[in-house]
């Protein structure tokens, strides 16, 4: 067993030696250069796609289930963002709300009713992705119910009952709205789950004919009000996130109108998604940051690199990267986990059968997962000799980040070769001893034709060096 173990070990290693000739570039981490929290990447079953992974033969629905949140077999997602309904019924596709008949008045009590198949199934996906490692559940709505809005609909936008610019016959729902809120959290506590994030708003930028519901910065404002102090008063510690603009500019402007309204001091978590303009230049607050949702809706597409399209692993790779290293975001989402798509809108795939199919979006994003970085941990300082320096690490074709965890101290670095050509990288400031027989450092590579295969990285005077090979992604683990 030991000269298998040493043999194996020694082929890992050659894995990465540097190549003869190949120019050797330094990565430098400082440790004592923090930046944000690490709160985790995660994903959605929204719209009824937890019911699709709950109707898989059990093998299957493990699988995935593995796939999404296991930090051992899969992504480590540690974030799950739930869809709170707006809908009189339940089609596939819609969301129903826990108060789909309007009341006698905007002043009656609502009419509640237990949380329809246990909320589409996203309390038994609750359950299933606590138990593998989610630390972090954000509930978030598409709309307020239709009888609670200008339009009379929940989909085809429209505003939210007494907000500025408002006026309906049936008087300020704002309370109303508020009330069903919490009622839906303390559903969920009932239920065994907290809530620690909830929403109230999606992409109110945008008209859509799905559940969808308007509002500027000031209307934001408007409703925050009344929510905040109503949550305040339940005694939960939920808290409040807003807006999950479509793209990072559009939540901007809301975000702007909330903070020049007075109302930022309501807010636990600012959400955007990444859709109309990708995440840019922080936002100016100090509260947590997450990018919540961003897909692409091209045919389905399993590759890491091949052209350079929107929906290829590497892709992705680099937008996860740069949402942490030049946005500062606390926390990474795609849109769906696992679907019944024929498009880009998720990780995995399962189209009426019980075969599960992987992307290679899926790797990149396990690289900022928990079997790597775990909430908690703080991004910290990580520059590259060939990047155009700075915190971020960052150029056309290597780019670099680090976090430091506090669990257990480790040090999560990863390097984005997006060149062509094999790059070999030199860490300093991670520590490290000789690896001998054992991996004092490991490395982990994603690419076509790998998904986060291990091997070690050479360690020599305080350094430990490896080979990125072109349009790849390495992790090094110390």
């Amino acid at each position: 067993m030991m000269n298998r173990l040493a043999t194996l070990c020694a082929a890992l290693s050659a894995v990465v030696y540097a190549a003869p000739g190949t120019p050797v570039t330094t990565v430098r981490i400082n440790q004592q250069q923090k930046y944000q929290s690490f709160d985790g990447v995660g994903v959605s079953e929204a719209f009824q796609r937890s019911l699709v992974l709950h109707e898989l033969d059990t093998p299957s629905q493990n699988l995935a289930l593995d796939y999404l949140f296991s930090r051992t077999k899969g992504a480590g997602f540690t974030i799950l963002r739930n869809g709170l309904g707006s809908s009189p019924d339940d089609p596939f596709d819609l969301m129903k709300s826990i108060a789909p008949t309007a009341p006698r008045s905007n002043s009656s009590q609502l009419n509640y009713i237990p949380l329809p198949r246990n909320d589409q199934y996203q309390v038994w996906l609750s359950h299933q992705a606590t138990a593998r490692g989610v630390k972090s559940i954000y509930a978030d709505a598409w709309s307020a119910d239709g009888y609670m809005k200008t339009t009379g609909t929940d989909f085809n936008g429209g505003y939210l009952c007494g907000v500025t610019n408002t006026s309906c016959a049936t008087g300020d729902w704002r309370q109303a709205y508020a009330d069903k809120l919490v009622r839906y959290i303390r559903d969920y506590q009932a239920n065994g789950i907290a809530i620690n994030y909830l929403g109230f708003l999606n992409e109110p930028d945008l008209n859509t004919t799905y559940a969808s519901m308007q509002s500027s910065g000031q209307q934001a404002a408007d409703f925050l009000e009344v929510l905040y102090p109503t949550l305040q008063k339940s005694g939960l510690k939920t808290q409040i996130a807003c807006c999950d603009g479509s793209g990072w500019e559009q939540n901007r402007e809301r975000l702007t109108g909330i903070q020049q309204a007075g109302a930022e001091n309501t807010l636990g978590l600012v959400t955007s998604h990444g859709y109309s303009s990708a995440p840019g230049a922080p936002f100016a607050t100090d509260k947590k940051v997450w990018q919540t949702e961003w897909s692409t809706f091209d045919p389905i597409n399993y590759n890491w690199y091949a052209s350079g399209s929107q929906s290829e692993g590497l892709t992705w790779a680099n937008h996860i990267q740069q949402a942490f290293a030049a946005s500062n975001v606390n926390g990474f989402l795609y849109w769906w986990g696992a679907a019944n798509t024929t498009d880009n809108q998720s990780l995995l795939f399962i189209n009426g059968t019980n075969e599960v199919r992987v992307t290679k979006r899926l790797w990149a994003h396990a690289h900022f997962g928990a079997r790597f970085i775990r909430p908690g941990a703080t991004r910290i300082a990580a520059s590259s000799s060939s990047a155009s320096g700075g915190s971020n690490g960052t150029s056309s074709a290597l780019n670099v980040t680090a976090f430091a965890n506090a669990d257990d101290g480790s040090v999560a670095v990863q390097v984005i070769n997006n060149g062509d050509a094999a790059q070999t990288v030199s860490l300093t400031g991670i520590g490290g001893k000789s690896a001998g027989r054992g991996c004092a450092v490991q490395t982990w590579l994603t690419n076509q034709s790998h998904n986060l295969t291990q091997a070690c990285a050479t360690v020599q005077g305080g350094r430990a060096t490896a080979q990125v090979p072109g349009r790849s992604l390495l992790s090094f683990i110390a």
